[in-house]
């Protein structure tokens, strides 16, 4: 019985997206690290592109290293992405998010 515990890394990437507090975002890379791996950040991308949650999971909240939006946001585009945070007041700017600004720290 000593795997009954055991998250797959999508649940553990699941549980990180969930702590992105509301109005701020995270980058592929810091949830991967959150995940035991920083190198893991393909990993976050394909797991929340296969969200089984969005209405419980924010993935919208996970941006590129450079603050920048997917351009492949799976629930709607990178418009759907960007109309989401600006609903918590996240300024959108060309496509991108301020980090210093808005990174969950």
């Amino acid at each position: 019985m000593s795997g009954v515990n055991k998250m797959t890394l999508s649940e553990k990437i699941y549980e990180a997206v969930k702590l992105i507090p509301y109005g701020k975002v995270a980058t592929y890379g810091q949830i991967a690290t959150m995940c035991g791996n920083p190198y893991y950040a393909r990993a976050v991308g394909n797991a929340l592109h296969r969200n089984p949650n969005p209405s419980d999971i924010p993935c919208y909240r996970v941006v590129n290293s450079k603050g920048e939006l997917t351009k492949s946001f799976a629930f709607g585009g990178m418009n759907a992405q960007a109309e989401l945070l600006q609903l918590e007041d996240v300024e959108i700017i060309d496509g991108k998010v301020d980090l210093q600004k808005y990174q969950w720290r």
